[in-house]
């Protein structure tokens, strides 16, 4: 496989399994301890690690949510929280999450590291957010958190390489949201306020913009060598398919 195809071939799981910890009852309740609406906790824990910058940055870095959306959750957890300290609180929860969740996983060792030299070789131009987590110092080096950290530095990773390519394509992240899978649904959950354009002349734009988003990200997969990109693709399937195993009663 080409480093094009990894990354393409593993861009689904990266982006459902580098944000599973977010969805933790555990990660949710972080939120009050701090004080703060689960809104604001994911808003200010995800862009908390750029620091104490202004609202408009949060959004563009962001890209997808809508500029007061982003507002509203950022400057009503800086009321009460410096921003840093939510960033390092969802860290610190990524960690539990995946030492609780991810030590168990059959060869986990090795895939913290083809994660690892993944995110070490990854360009940072031009994606702040990434740049900013991936220099975040990381609580727990346990294997279990170390791959969830992994995974969601290479989710940030897919995620600034989209906003690129789809800025590339002439298209607005609203137009994106839009020509995407959940469309007008997934536009309002991103607080973007009807009404919309049409999807229709979209639909091909964002289609080249995934593809571009292969090709810029791929540059981060030339790390592994021959064979290791399928292993890797086995070991996130493999992964996945641990995280939706029943649990067994009592």
């Amino acid at each position: 496989m080409t480093p094009e195809q990894v990354a393409a071939a593993s861009k689904p799981l990266v982006l459902e399994l580098g944000e599973a910890f977010s969805r933790c009852p555990g990660t949710l309740r972080r939120a009050r301890l701090l004080g703060i609406s689960g809104w604001a906790f994911y808003i200010t824990g995800r862009a908390g690690a750029l620091g104490d910058v202004r609202a408009e940055t949060v959004a563009a870095a962001l890209g997808f949510i809508a500029p007061d959306a982003v507002a509203d959750g950022w400057d009503a957890a800086a009321r009460t929280v410096p921003p840093v300290e939510v960033a390092a609180a969802n860290l610190a929860e990524c960690c539990r999450w995946g030492a609780q969740h991810l030590g168990d996983v059959p060869r986990v060792a090795r895939l913290v590291g083809l994660l690892e030299r993944i995110v070490d070789a990854a360009e940072a131009s031009g994606m702040p957010l990434f740049a900013a987590w991936r220099a975040m110092p990381v609580p727990d080096r346990s294997p279990g958190a170390r791959t969830a950290v992994g995974l969601l530095l290479l989710r940030e990773h897919f995620a600034g390489a989209y906003l690129l390519a789809v800025r590339a394509a002439g298209m607005t992240p609203l137009e994106a949201v839009l020509a995407g899978p959940e469309g007008e649904a997934g536009a309002a959950a991103c607080g973007w306020p009807p009404p919309y354009p049409p999807v229709g002349p979209l639909v091909r734009r964002r289609l080249w913009a995934e593809a571009v988003t292969d090709r810029l990200a791929s540059t981060a997969f030339r790390a592994l060598g021959p064979g290791e990109g399928a292993e890797l693709l086995d070991l996130l399937t493999a992964v996945r398919l641990h995280l939706r195993r029943p649990v067994p009663a009592g």
